[in-house]
This record gives C-alpha cells, structure tokens and sequence, in this order.
C-alpha cells in the first residue's frame, strides 16, 4: 500500500470514528492514536483531506445531530448533555 494510499485510510477511519464518537467530543489525540498517528501530523493530514480540521469536523457532527432532534428536548442544558457539549 502506497502513503496515499495509507493517508486516506487513516482519514477514512478517523471519520468514522468521530461519526461514533463525536457525543464524546473525543480530543484530538484520541482520534490521532486511534490512527496511530501523532497529535500534530493527524491535524494536518486530516485537514489536508478533508477540507476541514478535526475539530470542526466534529463541530459539524454535532451541529447536525442537534437540527435533527432539537425538537425532542425540553431545554438546551438537555440538548447540549446529550449532544456530549456539557462538562
């Protein structure tokens, strides 16, 4: 398998990880081990692939998640605990 090939599999994975996870707001060295790669080099791989960075790729994932069900919940403190966004 060539490093194109390599980078856009590890991309693949970290989306779909995220897609799982994003309820989580996993941190970015979390995805980056899942894809063993470090911190910094999954930051730029990541946004070189996909347009956008980790973060806001999640940002998205969770944006998305909330239009969809905002009308099941009787608050925004519920929305933001199930959408993962509380501390």
């Amino acid at each position: 398998m060539n490093a194109s090939q390599l980078n856009y599999d590890r991309v693949a994975q970290a989306i779909e990880y995220l897609a799982r996870h994003f309820r989580e707001q996993p941190e970015l060295a979390d995805v980056a081990a899942h894809v063993h790669l470090s911190p910094e080099h999954f930051q730029r791989m990541f946004t070189e692939w996909a347009g956008v960075s980790p973060k806001k790729f999640t940002q998205y994932l969770t944006l998305n998640f909330l239009r969809s069900r905002i009308h099941q919940f009787s608050n925004m403190e519920q929305a933001a605990d199930a959408a993962g966004l509380s501390a």
